[in-house]
């Protein structure tokens, strides 16, 4: 209920919502020592944190720590895809402007490709990734939406009516509808952002479609920008974001909610929706806005960004729930897996340095540089941890983004972009090994009551 319905409504009616909402808040409350006594694993993680074992993928592996002894130590982080080290796999591009298309290829078939499987390959994307007049008339420039992630989610899910066969499974129809959507997104995700300019932002509505002879990452920045220039470094930089963003495990929360979707049998494009949704969350796909926006808060608050003094004050600050956003969180530091580094935040430094010096933002770039050198020992040392922390592709990806002119509306989808190709490899996996649906336990911790009577429920149920 928005505001405008709360002012419309009575004394009467505002007081029986209020009580709603008290009876809502009573009755989903649990109490927290019943998860210890149940050994529940809360966000299906053990009490160490780490991820609890629901399934095996040969997409990709995420490590970040080696064993020694049956014991755990912390090592720089790496990121296999089918098998494969993704810096090894950037290295190989070279002068290759097509690595997200490659990298796509690699996940969904689980082999690099030879030259001429990658050119047909891109060929068959670049065939499908166009959208009829009728569909951007009736979807994308209608019902507008504040919220890109959710105008993504509305156009993915009409995409089923456009399809003619949508709810075939079958590894063929999956594979037709999954290279389809891979093609798509980056003309959805821009073109909701054109009519979002011209009908929130009362901008000029401005539709380009895509260029044959263009990668993904330069027809996102060609039909972003008005004049549709581009430098080479900065569609480089942008395809390495796509590709280090592509996969990361079956575990990660918008994977996951793939593999749970696909196990009861539902259509792709349902599927994605739903993957749409969980990266819509902040928890998740949202944190380099926080990163952002931590960053200018540092900013206009440290009047010396080289002095390192002033700036851990400020992070402690932060820590303390003094500054910022108050909830003392540095974003953009700490991984769930990685300890000692995150691989991706480590390549794309070296991109994000690069394109700073093209762009005349070095001395933002050292910023980061000194908050990412400094903000592990600080949160270790605050509280009181032995894990490493270290900075995660959050921490960077936002900055290279901004530098790109990339509008902040466009930074989570630019993520769905890169991730449906992981998404859609993981959906083949789970048809292909055909396995049960996905249904774990919740124990119930409730009372049985027997059944009142309407006319004695006040009395007997208080």
């Amino acid at each position: 209920m928005n505001n405008q319905q709360m002012m419309e409504l009575t004394t009467v009616e505002k007081s029986a919502f209020e009580e709603l909402v008290k009876q809502c808040t009573r009755s989903g409350s649990i109490d927290p020592s019943l998860y210890v006594d149940y050994d529940v694993k809360r966000g299906l993680r053990d009490s160490n944190g780490n991820g609890v074992l629901t399934g095996l993928t040969e997409i990709s592996d995420v490590v970040g720590t080696r064993s020694d002894n049956g014991r755990k130590v912390p090592v720089d982080g790496e990121l296999y895809f089918q098998g494969f080290n993704v810096a090894e796999i950037i290295a190989g591009f070279g002068d290759r402007k097509y690595g997200f298309e490659e990298t796509t290829y690699l996940l969904l078939f689980g082999k690099l490709p030879t030259e001429e499987q990658r050119k047909n390959f891109i060929h068959i994307l670049t065939d499908l990734e166009e959208l009829s007049g009728a569909f951007l008339r009736d979807v994308i420039m209608k019902a507008t939406s504040t919220n890109l992630m959710n105008s993504l989610m509305k156009s993915i899910l009409s995409l089923y009516s456009y399809d003619e066969n949508p709810d075939d499974v079958c590894v063929p129809n999956v594979l037709r509808q999954s290279l389809q959507l891979i093609a798509k997104m980056p003309l959805i995700s821009v073109y909701a952002y054109q009519a979002y300019r011209h009908y929130k932002l009362d901008g000029t509505l401005m539709i380009k479609n895509p260029r044959k002879d263009y990668s993904i990452a330069e027809n996102i920045l060609y039909m972003l920008r008005d004049d549709g220039q581009f430098t080479e470094l900065e569609a480089k930089v942008l395809d390495i974001c796509l590709v280090l963003h592509a996969e990361h495990g079956g575990g990660n929360n918008s994977t996951f909610t793939t593999h749970v979707v696909t196990s009861s049998g539902t259509d792709t494009y349902s599927a994605i929706a739903a993957s749409i949704a969980s990266l819509k969350g902040p928890k998740h796909g949202g944190a380099n806005l926080k990163v952002q926006r931590m960053f200018a808060d540092i900013m206009e608050h440290c009047s010396d960004w080289e002095n390192k003094d002033e700036i851990c004050e400020y992070l402690l600050k932060i820590l303390d729930k003094q500054a910022f956003d108050h909830a003392g969180l540095i974003y953009g530091m700490g991984h769930a897996v990685y300890t000692l580094s995150d691989p991706r935040a480590v390549i794309l430094k070296k991109f994000a340095k690069s394109l700073s010096e093209e762009k005349g933002m070095q001395k933002e770039f050292a910023l980061y540089e000194l908050v990412e050198r400094e903000a592990g020992n600080l949160i270790m040392q605050k509280r009181q941890m032995f894990k490493p922390v270290c900075a995660n592709v959050d921490f960077y990806s936002g900055f290279v983004y901004s530098m790109l002119g990339i509008p902040e509306e466009l930074f989570t989808p630019i993520f769905a972009i890169s991730r449906v190709s992981g998404w859609c490899s993981h959906r083949l996996e789970e048809l292909v090994n055909a396995g049960k649906i996905i249904r774990p336990a919740y124990k119930y911790v409730g009372h049985h009551r027997p059944y009142y009577d309407i006319n004695n429920r006040d009395c007997e149920q208080k």
